[in-house]
């Protein structure tokens, strides 16, 4: 089985368990589960996250879910070379809600959020992904979520470049 699959099969099945009224992300995998999520520089709860908002709001689906675990996985294979970094981005240290860079609201919250999903340094409370994101993606074009971290990846940590993409959207 393929990676894609064994994640696709681990998104049904912690989803169907999060369906039957298991909401523990802390207990809810096999050490099997958990060995593969580290292979792909995942965490329980970023997984859990996804199928929660799935199985109550709709939204992200699986194949989202898919796609950006594949960012993540890039990422972490490529640049990582497969080192967990050890450090965990609090909300704290996000910007406000209200921030804009270059006249877009929003942007400098889900660039902070974007760089440290990629980098696997979310804090278990942070979700790159969330009502927010989603809502921020949707309107600045129809974002796809992997597309917005692809985007941010290739910009090298330069801005101008996201807002320069944003802007011809």
């Amino acid at each position: 089985m393929t990676w894609n699959d064994r994640f696709s099969a681990l998104f049904e099945r912690v989803a169907d368990a999060y369906r039957k009224g298991d909401f523990d992300y802390q207990t809810g995998y096999s050490a099997e589960e958990l060995a593969f999520l580290e292979s792909i520089g995942y965490r329980k709860r970023e997984l859990f996250d996804f199928v929660e908002d799935f199985v109550d709001e709709g939204e992200p689906s699986p194949n989202t879910a898919l796609l950006v675990a594949a960012v993540r996985r890039d990422y972490f294979l490529v640049d990582q070379k497969g080192e967990v970094s050890g450090i965990s981005i609090t909300r704290d240290e996000l910007p406000n809600f209200g921030e804009e860079l270059d006249g877009i609201l929003y942007l400098p919250r889900i660039l902070v959020k974007a760089r440290a999903k990629l980098r696997g340094e979310l804090d278990p409370d942070i979700m790159y992904g969330c009502g927010g994101d989603r809502n921020f993606l949707a309107k600045n074009g129809g974002i796809h979520p992997a597309d917005f971290l692809r985007h941010v990846w290739a910009s090298g940590g330069d801005d101008s470049k996201v807002v320069s993409w944003i802007k011809s959207i």
